[in-house]
């Protein structure tokens, strides 16, 4: 397995798998990883197109992005939650930590230069049925500093769930979202980003790390499990007297859904050569892996990405509505 984070690398309202060469599209994203990311990305080896990038392993070009979230106030004003830097990631520019995981050496095939997808649905507003541990969660942490909970991702029988929490959250929400780790073995895309990868078949793993689940027979050919995990920080959101009358809870994702069934994530494959593969292959564990070099906080979080859409409202500042005005696809 491997866990390591990515720095943001830009937040604006762009998607170059669901709305190539729409600017802006449709809800607003928090993006990491390569600075070849733009409006339009065409399918080649994005490492070949990238000149820094903000993840931790300075061989993964890829990018990553998910929607943001936002605090919508009783008096209808939104504004966005910041993210920040997550467990053991201490010196990043925020962002998101990203999760590559193998049953084992040899028992994956690594993503192909082009290669993408997405998971999740952002028009969605009830469960997919996968369970926690298979698609997605939140986690409310009770205490400050991760505290309060010492489960692995998504299996925290009280604090995880796969819809947004409902309560205020002292120490923060965590974001999981997981990726399925089945591929036809022919096609680096799909008219849906989805149909050319599939979840395993059979029983919910028992934990988010294990992998070891069969593959369908449309879907034959093992490939790593992604899974994105981000922190948001919403200590400066959690007093009652800022929350709706009714007491529903404030929270909402930046295609305006209220639910969190519609989290999602998008996947642009940009390691260079075959430095994926060997580092699957190697047994390395979390950011402990001597067949690939790292660069220091510092570094990665030089690396970004000009602002492109102009019409967007400062990013910290209160807003009458969502940018784009929460349009969930």
């Amino acid at each position: 397995m491997l866990r390591f984070g990515c720095s943001q690398v830009v937040i604006e309202r762009l998607d170059p798998l669901v709305n190539p060469n729409m600017n802006p599209s449709t809800h607003m994203h928090q993006i990491v990883g390569g600075d070849a990311f733009n409006a339009s990305m065409p399918v080649a080896d994005v490492s070949k197109l990238a000149s820094c990038t903000t993840c931790h392993f300075d061989q993964d070009f890829s990018n990553y992005w998910t929607a943001n979230l936002y605090f919508r106030a009783r008096n209808g004003s939104y504004k966005r939650i910041p993210q920040i830097a997550n467990q053991f990631n201490e010196g990043d520019n925020a962002g998101i930590t990203i999760y590559y995981t193998s049953p084992g050496p040899n028992l994956t095939t690594a993503f192909k230069p082009g290669f993408r997808m997405l998971t999740g649905d952002p028009t969605r507003r009830t469960s997919e049925g996968f369970g926690k541990n298979m698609q997605q969660c939140y986690r409310c942490y009770p205490e400050t500093n991760w505290g309060g909970s010492p489960y692995s991702p998504c299996m925290d029988p009280k604090w995880d769930t796969d819809h947004l929490p409902k309560q205020a959250c002292p120490g923060g929400i965590r974001s999981n979202i997981i990726f399925p780790l089945c591929w036809d073995g022919k096609n680096l895309d799909s008219p849906n980003h989805r149909d050319h990868v599939s979840h395993p078949i059979g029983a919910i793993p028992p934990s988010f790390s294990v992998v070891t689940g069969k593959c369908p027979a449309s879907h034959p050919v093992k490939i790593p499990q992604v899974m994105l995990e981000v922190m948001w920080d919403t200590s400066a959101f959690n007093d009652p007297k800022d929350w709706p009358v009714d007491g529903s809870q404030p929270l909402v994702l930046s295609t305006g859904d209220t639910t969190g069934y519609g989290q999602h994530g998008d996947y642009v494959f940009g390691w260079e050569g075959n430095t994926l593969q060997t580092a699957m292959d190697s047994g390395c564990y979390l950011r402990n892996c001597s067949k690939i070099t790292a660069q220091e906080p510092k570094v990665k979080n030089k690396c970004s990405v000009p602002v492109t859409v102009k019409d967007d409202h400062e990013l910290d500042a209160w807003l009458s509505e969502l940018p784009g005005r929460g349009m969930g696809n």
